[in-house]
């Protein structure tokens, strides 16, 4: 199995995709419908999470996880029934939409968890069960500087060719 830290940064690099592809969704002009972009936006939102549990605890089974990131994902949406001047101001701002949303909506948490479970399956796939190593590792063949091989020089000699 690859690394704690090998898993670590192909987490880390596949949040700040997510991130990338859900502010994309959100505020690029893509002309996509408004349902389209609002819960394409919570579906990334919810694989954001996971991804950021699974970075915390990267060695963790995948159904731990998923747990996990539903939780604080349905706690995060109930978050939103509190109102508090301060925590409506924020809200206001785009890192409070971002990151808390404005109003509750239980269709968020539907989303929320398609997202995250979609992040799960794409989580469990990628791991190896059997503690075979997947193909990226095999390749990268570390110690490889290490090998001392010397093919001998291949010797291609001409002859006219044969047109008959």
């Amino acid at each position: 199995m690859p690394s704690v830290r090998s898993r670590r940064l192909r987490l880390f690099a596949a949040v700040l995709a997510v991130i990338a592809a859900g502010v994309g969704v959100r505020y690029l002009p893509l002309c996509l419908p408004r349902e389209v972009v609002k819960y394409a936006g919570s579906v990334l939102w919810g694989a954001m999470v996971y991804g950021l549990v699974a970075l915390a605890r990267p060695a963790a089974p995948v159904a731990r996880l998923a747990a996990i990131a539903l939780i604080a994902a349905v706690l995060v949406e109930l978050f939103r029934l509190v109102h508090t001047p301060g925590l409506d101001a924020f809200r206001l701002t785009l890192a409070g939409q971002l990151l808390l949303g404005r109003v509750f909506s239980p269709w968020n948490v539907v989303a929320y968890a398609a997202g995250i479970g979609l992040a799960a399956a794409l989580d469990r796939s990628t791991r190896r069960p059997d503690g075979r190593r997947n193909v990226a590792d095999a390749l990268a063949m570390p110690g490889a500087a290490e090998i001392d091989f010397e093919p001998p020089r291949a010797k291609i000699a001409r002859r006219p060719a044969d047109f008959s």
